[in-house]
Parts: structure tokens; C-alpha cells; sequence
């Protein structure tokens, strides 16, 4: 049977159609970060010279988004580069076999560790891309019209004079949040880790929804001092913002990775984007000021391109109080993710109202207490700190394999989400129940010290 002429002719434009589309789709390198434009662009554009034909494709999700999208697609389907700060993401992924190994790209002039955490993944599953340590920035012209002095330590942030100055976003909706409070947690323990988070919660004018609202609100004056990871607080400063960035003690120094995504498009292209990442002028995009990123190579290695002053990885480390431990990170994620929702966050408006509360109140009767001491103020006053300022998990069930297991499993499981809901309900009851009893207590010592 004849074919009719404009028929072939159709079938003839339809193959040269989907060939075409074939070959745009082998040229492009799909990638998932939650890394800012302001990294993305510049690392787009310099690895789009360097390899004429590849192009590279942003999917910008926070840390959470970015897994579960890799997790629902099938293989042929996903993405192709896994590319963010978190390093316990990076172990989900490879526990449920979604990264291929990339070992044979890493840069030889990359130290095996800094500190005592290994650069890239032992077992080659995902490499070391940039490193990062946590800390604290603040907007100096802010600091000095408020008369708030430089905090350097994360316990300032506790003190009085700080209430109404401070802006952390939520560790659920942001992965570098979730590092810098686990981060806080592993080096003061967890009861006294939490306590200073609910006390520095207590004092924060905001909690923000996405971690870019942090530094950009100190960069502009909308906040004295925000909670970050590093390169928000150095691409501030050397962008030209008036703000400082310090380390506090209590800190860790860990890579950012990026991986190879196993079942990805165009793994051949991904791979020279995940080489090109960690070469010498892959590295030295990081000391551009709107990235301020601190590189996997010592200075060294960085063929003399290390700005004056510039930060230095390898001892910052050396200082470090933590060493960041990411199969524990990862083990409690999903309950410090919860607790805060519950206790501090509650969709960004309400329990952080009620701690805020109890915080002022509690400021108020200290400040009565250190003009007049009284004995009944200052039970009362023990009191309402112990009620705002203690965990509703307390370190034993937070080490309680069982328990945390229940919120690693998967929420499409009824059992799994009943229990899980009921317990953040109880949380969250809990946790209201605790803020207004400790206001109350608060202002009944602030009453009795008059």
C-alpha cells in the first residue's frame, strides 16, 4: 500500500523534529540546588563558555523539595546533577540508591579532610564542591543606631539587649538553617542546645520562610543580625553591604557536595559540570563577591587568586568546636525539623508570638530581679525559664533509636502518619501550654520584685 506524499512528508518532519529535540536534550545539564542565582548564574555562564554545545538547566528547590523531586521521577526521567550545602541530604540519597559514583572527579589537589570531616564521600557517591562553616552576621549601621554591641558567640544571642534584633529562618523550609541548628545542638548537646534555640528564638523579631530572607533583610537594615551559613554573611561583606560575619566557637566546617543523580538524562555532560565544579577555575568562581564561598583547595592550590584577609577553611576548622556528625544529623532530621515547626515556627506566625511573649516577660524580671533582689521573684523567675526554655523531647528520647524511626518513615503510611501527627499535635499543645504558663510566672515574679 502507496503512502500519501503529505503524509511522508509530515512523518518526515516529525522525525526531524524529535531528533532535534533529542539532540538539544543531549546537550543539557539538568540540575537541582537550592543554591541562590547569584551562585547558579555565574557558574552557568562560565561552564557554558568553557563547553560550547552544554547547556546547564537550574531547578531551584530548597533541600527537601530537591530530594523528594529526585525520589519521583523514574530513572531515564530525572535529573541529572544533585548540587547543595547539606551534606546528610546527600546520604539520603545514596541510601535509597540515587547517585552514581563520581570518584574519578575529584580534584587531586583537594586535601583528603578538613578537620577531621572528609572533603569528598569515601565511598565516591557525591564530591566536595565548597565548604562552609556557620555563624552569625550582623548590619554594623544597625548595631551602632540601636546601641546593640557585636554578638560572637551563639549564647549572646540570648541576652536581653538582643530581643527584637534577631532573624533565623526554618530549619524544615531551609537545609542550611537546619545545618547551622544542628550544628548548635551537636557542639552544645542537645537539652542545652535546645534551650539556647528556643532562648535565641524567643528574641528574634522574624522567622523567615526561605533562608534567603535572612541576609538580605540584615543587608538592607530590616534586622541587626541573622543566623547563616557563611557565604550569605561574606557575600554580603564583600559585596559592599555594611555587615560583619564572625564564627562562633561552637562552629563546624563541612563540604557543600554535588553528585551525579543515578538514572539521569545526560550523565557524560553532567559529569564534565560536576568536574568543571571542582577544577582550579571551577574553584576560584567562589571568591567572586556575590558567591564569597570557601573553596575545597588550600590557598595554596588557588593559583594565587585568594583575596587579602579572605577567610582560610582549613583553620577555621582547626578551631572548631564540632565535628559536624552527618549520620547523626541525618538520623534526626525529620524530629528537629518538627519540633521547631511546633514549638517555634508553627506556620511562621503563631508559636514564635507566644515565646516572644514569654521571653519579654521573662527580660523584664530579670532586669526587676538585678535592681531588687527577691527570693519568691526568683523562683518564680526559675520557673518560667525552665517552663519557655526546655525541649519537649529531652536528649534520652532523642537518642531513642525507635522513636526517631518513626519519623523517618514514610508519611504515606497511615499508621505512620497518625503517630507522627499526634505527637506534633501534642507538641504543639504542649508547647503553648508551656509559653503562657511562663509569661504568667514572669510577670508574677516581675510583680513580686517591685
Amino acid at each position: 500500500m502507496s503512502i500519501h506524499p503529505k503524509i511522508q512528508a509530515a512523518a518526515a518532519m516529525l522525525a526531524l523534529s524529535a531528533g532535534a529535540v533529542t539532540s538539544a536534550l543531549a546537550g543539557t545539564v539538568t540540575v537541582v540546588t537550592s543554591f541562590p542565582k547569584e551562585i547558579t548564574q555565574a557558574y552557568r555562564t562560565a561552564f557554558e563558555k568553557a563547553h560550547p554545545g552544554i547547556k546547564l538547566e537550574i531547578l531551584n528547590k530548597n533541600t527537601v523539595q530537591g530530594i523528594a523531586y529526585v525520589r519521583e521521577l523514574a530513572p531515564g526521567q530525572r535529573p541529572d546533577v544533585f548540587w547543595a550545602s547539606a551534606p546528610d541530604a546527600f546520604e539520603v540519597l545514596a541510601g535509597l540508591q540515587l547517585l552514581d559514583n563520581v570518584a574519578g572527579l575529584a580534584n587531586k589537589d583537594a586535601p583528603t579532610k578538613v578537620g577531621g570531616y572528609p572533603i569528598n564521600d569515601p565511598k565516591g557517591r557525591y564530591l566536595g564542591q565548597a565548604l562552609a562553616g556557620y555563624g552569625l552576621m550582623w548590619n554594623t549601621r544597625y548595631m551602632a543606631a540601636n546601641k546593640v554591641p557585636a554578638p560572637r558567640q551563639w549564647a549572646d544571642l540570648v541576652k536581653p539587649v538582643y530581643f527584637g534584633h534577631v532573624a533565623m529562618s526554618s530549619p524544615s523550609r531551609s537545609g542550611t538553617t537546619h545545618l547551622t541548628v544542628e550544628t548548635l545542638l551537636q557542639g552544645e548537646g542537645w537539652d542545652k542546645g535546645w534551650s539556647q534555640m528556643l532562648q535565641i528564638a524567643g528574641n528574634c523579631a522574624a522567622i523567615t520562610e526561605r533562608s534567603f530572607g535572612v541576609p538580605d533583610g540584615v543587608n538592607n537594615g530590616q534586622y541587626g543580625v541573622g543566623l547563616v551559613i557563611d557565604f550569605f554573611g561574606l557575600a554580603g561583606k564583600y559585596s559592599g553591604f555594611p555587615v560583619e560575619f564572625a564564627y562562633p566557637d561552637v562552629t563546624a566546617v563541612v563540604p557543600a557536595n554535588i553528585a551525579l543523580i543515578a538514572g539521569g538524562k545526560n550523565a557524560e555532560e553532567a559529569r564534565k559540570f560536576i568536574s568543571y565544579s571542582v577544577s582550579l577555575e571551577g574553584q576560584q568562581l567562589l571568591y567572586s563577591p556575590a558567591i564569597s564561598r570557601l573553596p575545597i583547595l588550600p590557598s595554596s592550590a588557588m593559583g594565587g587568586k585568594t583575596p587579602a584577609g579572605y577567610p582560610d577553611a582549613f583553620e577555621i576548622a582547626k578551631r572548631a568546636k564540632v565535628q559536624f556528625d552527618s549520620g547523626l544529623s541525618e538520623d534526626r532530621y525529620n524530629v528537629v525539623s518538627a519540633m521547631f515547626d511546633q514549638t517555634i515556627d508553627q506556620t511562621i506566625t503563631f508559636r514564635i508570638k507566644e515565646l516572644q511573649a514569654a521571653t519579654k516577660a521573662i527580660h523584664a524580671a530579670e532586669a526587676a530581679l538585678a535592681r531588687k533582689p527577691n527570693a519568691k521573684a526568683a523562683a518564680l523567675l526559675k520557673d518560667a525559664r525552665a517552663a519557655a526554655f526546655t525541649p519537649v523531647v529531652d536528649a534520652g528520647k532523642a537518642a531513642d533509636k525507635e522513636f526517631l524511626k518513626v519519623f523517618a518513615a514514610s508519611k504515606k503510611d497511615a499508621a505512620v502518619n497518625k503517630r507522627v501527627t499526634a505527637l506534633e499535635d501534642h507538641w504543639n499543645t504542649e508547647a503553648r501550654a508551656n509559653y503562657e504558663r511562663a509569661r504568667t510566672l514572669a510577670e508574677q515574679a516581675l510583680a513580686a520584685a517591685r
